[in-house]
């Protein structure tokens, strides 16, 4: 049958279905290594805690990425390792949000993380595994867990990503991608992974925790709509 066939109630009923099955795929949260070692990390834990949807953290690699590029500096070794040691700083910093909370389990794997959401738990990307032997993902500092969290998001059928950021003052409505990456907001590849995910991205800031835990639980987001722009 086609929707134009349909009646009254039959087109509710597959809005109402079609309602049920976007709530069930997972959100994507990008949280900043700024934020992770700020005082707002435990109000923007709560909010995740307390969600009824099922969300993935992706913790940025935060002060021990920043000594990743600092050694690479004063030792000189080139973007592929410093790449796998960013990994491996996310990793670690995986490790410690999912241990500030009952719930938060680490995934190292695609499989690990939907095993996660399935039992009702929150899944904490260890990216190291899924991302270091990858030739189709650049080994430079263009990216970072900013596009590797849309990447999840694609690989999972997200719904959404937000990125939550340390920054006092975020656009109000909407925000372009390429002036981001431009600001420094986020990292230069993401305008193209955006366009390649084609995943909702969302950019929340200071302030944000209480109104990003009520955009959790409905089905409408809240923030910064990024869009590709130029």
């Amino acid at each position: 049958m086609t929707c134009r066939g349909m009646t009254g109630p039959a087109l509710r009923a597959r809005a109402e279905a079609v309602s049920l099955a976007e709530q069930d795929k997972p959100i994507v949260v990008k949280l900043g290594g700024s934020v992770v070692r700020s005082p707002d990390l435990s109000s923007w834990l709560d909010a995740i805690a307390s969600a009824r949807a099922p969300i993935v953290v992706v913790p940025g690699g935060g002060a021990l990425a920043d000594e990743v590029r600092a050694c690479q500096t004063k030792l000189g070794f080139g973007d592929p390792a410093a790449h796998r040691m960013a990994l491996l700083a996310m990793d670690q910093l995986a490790w410690a949000v999912a241990g500030l909370r009952s719930g938060f389990v680490v995934g190292a794997t695609e499989a690990e993380l939907r095993g996660a959401l399935e039992r009702g738990q929150v899944g904490v990307w260890a990216p190291y595994a899924s991302i270091a032997g990858r030739t189709d993902i650049e080994a430079s500092w263009r990216i970072t867990s900013d596009s590797l969290a849309l990447w999840l998001a694609g690989r999972l059928g997200a719904r959404r990503c937000y990125l939550i950021k340390a920054i006092a003052r975020r656009p109000q409505a909407s925000a372009s991608a390429a002036q981001l990456a431009r600001d420094g907001i986020v990292d230069a590849a993401f305008p193209s992974m955006l366009g390649e995910t084609r995943v909702p991205a969302v950019l929340l800031g200071r302030g944000d925790q209480a109104a990003f835990a009520a955009a959790l639980s409905g089905t409408e987001p809240y923030g910064a709509a990024i869009d590709r722009g130029r």
